[in-house]
């Protein structure tokens, strides 16, 4: 296993890009706007966003990593303005935290998702296969169960389940089996070293250039974060609480995320009228579609992490919003497990 370098570095992905889609360029930032960064992490969004705005603004920063909050309000690292607060909460929460301060409408949410660099880098957080350390994978280190509590009390079904579907990992029901085997023998899984090694006994081929446990790990770190769930639910909430015209930016890493919030922008966005019934209307959109960015080839030689990144902004129409209305597509958009609780970076 590697040392770890510290201190762990991270590089805010797609900054300008994410934080230039929160409004229209030729109008910019509203006067007295109210903005929630959803996914504060090390804070390179919410610095910028607050750069951009005025006196009469207000930012709303979100995470649910105890040291995330501990980066922004003590030390060098703390962000000393008026119009910026900080609340310990997962992103799906942000409407929630919205309402309880009293903001009201929100004019730009911007949310990035999944695990950080510094997450990743610091080998105490059990995030990487790339140093041995307690296999924990908690965003908020405050409560849940972590990956290795996990592993010691799931069936053989339920972590195949969860490493075929988070991980998309072929040989998913082998890693499991041997995990349960091995937990039966005494000797649960408790490290990151012991659950790498054993993934790669149990993995007969890999693509050339990735590690046999990264599909494993991805697996069950999004597992015990439900961070598919908390997307869905942050989505949700977007079509309640953005204000007409306000803009939503989602940043998401891999396939499974994005492809929820593809969804879920193309269902709230698209003219469909269904023509089996006479005289259709269309229905009233919710949503429309902005942009879809990827990374510049530059951002990602400097920072290989960014490569699988995608930024995907929306904008509030000034059709208001309805339960029915809004809940006439999200039950179509929902993944697998993505509401079971079973379920990137910032």
């Amino acid at each position: 296993m590697q040392q770890a370098p510290t201190p762990w570095q991270h590089q805010t992905v797609l900054l300008h890009e994410a934080v230039d889609g929160l409004w229209d360029a030729a109008t910019g930032p509203r006067p007295d706007g109210v903005y929630v960064d959803a996914t504060f992490g090390r804070g390179g969004h919410s610095r910028l966003i607050l750069s951009h705005l005025g006196p009469q603004a207000r930012l709303l920063a979100l995470d649910r990593d105890p040291e995330a909050i501990a980066h922004a309000t003590t030390g060098e690292s703390a962000i000393q303005d008026p119009r910026f607060t900080i609340v310990h909460a997962p992103f799906s929460s942000w409407g929630e935290v919205v309402a309880q301060q009293g903001l009201g409408a929100v004019d730009g949410l911007l949310m990035d998702i999944g695990v950080s660099s510094p997450q990743i880098d610091n080998p105490a957080r059990g995030f990487s296969f790339r140093f041995d350390a307690p296999l924990d994978m908690r965003m908020d280190t405050t409560q849940g169960e972590s990956a290795a509590d996990f592993l010691a009390r799931a069936s053989v079904d339920e972590i195949t389940e969860v490493i075929r579907t988070y991980g998309e990992e072929r040989f998913a029901w082998s890693i499991a089996k041997a995990l349960v085997a091995r937990r039966d023998e005494g000797q649960p899984v408790r490290t990151t070293g012991e659950l790498s090694a054993l993934v790669a006994r149990s993995v007969k081929t890999r693509e050339v250039g990735q590690d046999p446990a990264t599909r494993t790990f991805q697996a069950l770190r999004i597992h015990v974060n439900r961070e598919l769930g908390e997307l869905e639910d942050a989505l949700d909430a977007a079509l309640k609480m953005l204000a007409p015209g306000g803009r939503l930016a989602v940043i998401s890493f891999h396939s499974l995320e994005d492809r929820i919030v593809k969804t879920f922008i193309a269902k709230h966005s698209r003219d469909e009228v269904d023509r089996r019934v006479p005289f259709a209307q269309p229905k009233p959109l919710l949503l429309r579609a902005i942009a879809r960015v990827k990374p510049s080839e530059a951002e990602v030689a400097g920072n290989p992490r960014s490569r699988s990144a995608v930024l995907r902004i929306a904008e509030r129409t000034d059709v208001p919003w309805s339960a029915e209305l809004a809940q006439s597509d999200v039950a179509s958009s929902r993944t697998k497990g993505g509401r079971s609780g079973k379920g990137g970076r910032r």
